[in-house]
């Protein structure tokens, strides 16, 4: 058998090599793109979509393997027999967390899937924060963690204004027509090196409020659900089938917590680790330290939404943390651990009752801190509408689509309800007029 060896991307590759992102966040990435671009990076993100993904990706890749690692396989590998990239001058990146998902060996399949398929010249490189893997032409610096929390703050924020606008918008596409034309701009700005310290992030998200105030919206009672589960699946269309877009569909306002919590669940981790088994002081104060910096960048999105008097802000993560406390218990941190869990509560806590958690079929952590931890959040919150929804290459999207529907109907019988509630409430009002 051949050995499956790593090819280091070089500071030479850099100059000359295109470097594909595989899909997940389109609003961040296409930010971070412009962001990469302008630290020297050609890169590009990859949007393909479609069952053919699916299917190359279990040409190398068992359908045991976690889900999100064969579609992300199966991406990098149709994108590269796609005749549109030299595979002599194209590298692959990819995250690699170092937590215990199987997640960080996604890496190491993707290398053997190279070799099987005849790219095994692809350079791969891990885009991780703790050292796994080191690449001579690719290094995260100062530069590129501001840029990068820049892009993240940002990809925060524009989701927050469009989900809450795009429901109620009298005119179809304005909100997604605002949406894409920060998009563009923030991509730009990044990709010029500008646009990432707090004073211009602070000013951006002011100018963003008051572009989606002037949007003009007709406030009316819609179905309220949010996304939770596994990160590649609760974010990625390709994962979820387009989860987002077909609740868009049906008349929904849709929440999908941020990007930026699940970077600060990182932080509490390494702080809850040294608590409960010991570890130096100066690595508590460090990530002590960065955990207060994240909140920094929190508070300026938090603020942009609640100035506006027309959006709602999230929960602090610090109020989110503290559903994981009372709820599952901090020590708990394989998959999206307490994080999960927390965010179910938080969303009932905002007013959406109505939550669809999405996992890879067979993955143990998310299936316990998920659909596990619904009885215990509906201890608590006696109306929350919960529906656990399973992902992988043999679940069709129709029973998937179906079992949304289900929970919705749910959904929508309770809303009439209340509506009609509140109708009794107010003609029982008596007048003071004349």
């Amino acid at each position: 058998m051949e050995e499956i060896r790593r090819i280091e991307f070089t500071e030479d590759m850099r100059k000359t090599y295109k470097i594909l992102l595989p899909n997940m966040l389109n609003l961040h990435f296409e930010i971070l793109q412009g962001a990469m671009r302008g630290l020297g990076y050609n890169v590009e993100l990859l949007t393909t979509d479609g069952r053919d993904i699916v299917d190359e990706g279990l040409k190398y890749v068992h359908n045991d393997t976690c889900y999100p690692a064969l579609l992300v396989i199966g991406q990098f590998i149709a994108a590269l027999k796609s005749g549109k990239y030299d595979p002599d001058r194209t590298a692959l990146m990819l995250t690699q967390t170092g937590g215990g998902c199987r997640a960080s060996n996604y890496i190491h399949l993707l290398r053997k899937a190279l070799a099987k398929a005849g790219f095994s010249q692809v350079p791969v490189i891990s885009l991780n924060p703790t050292g796994l893997e080191k690449n001579e032409g690719f290094r995260i610096d100062l530069k590129f963690i501001f840029l990068a929390m820049a892009g993240v703050i940002y990809g925060d924020t524009l989701t927050a204004f469009v989900n809450q606008a795009r429901p109620y918008e009298t005119e179809k596409g304005a909100a997604d027509g605002l949406c894409r034309k920060w998009v563009d701009y923030l991509a730009e700005r990044l990709k010029q090196g500008k646009d990432s310290s707090f004073f211009a992030i602070r000013k951006n998200l002011s100018l963003m409020a008051k572009d989606f105030d002037s949007l003009s919206l007709h406030k009316e009672p819609k179905v309220k659900v949010g996304i939770v589960g596994e990160i590649y699946v609760k974010y990625s269309p390709l994962a979820n089938n387009h989860l987002e877009d077909f609740l868009h569909g049906e008349g929904c306002e849709v929440n999908v917590p941020g990007l930026l919590g699940f970077i600060q669940y990182i932080f509490d981790n390494n702080i809850e680790d040294i608590r409960l088994y010991g570890g130096k002081r100066i690595a508590k104060l460090v990530n002590l330290f960065l955990r207060r910096f994240l909140e920094e960048y929190e508070g300026m999105m938090r603020h942009a939404l609640e100035k506006s008097g027309r959006y709602r802000a999230p929960l602090s993560h610090k109020a989110v943390r503290r559903w994981g406390e009372e709820t599952i218990g901090l020590g708990c941190k394989m998959g999206e651990g307490w994080l999960l869990t927390a965010e179910m509560a938080a969303l009932c806590e905002e007013g959406y009752h109505n939550i669809i958690c999405v996992q890879p079929f067979g993955c143990l952590p998310n299936h316990i801190v998920g659909k596990g931890m619904t009885r215990s959040i509906r201890e608590r919150f006696p109306n929350a509408n919960i529906v656990a929804i399973d992902y992988d290459p043999g679940a069709t999207r129709v029973n998937q689509e179906n079992r949304v529907k289900l929970m919705l109907s749910v959904a929508r019988e309770e809303l009439d309800a209340s509506s009609e509630e509140i109708c009794e409430k107010e003609q029982k009002i008596p007048s003071t007029v004349g």
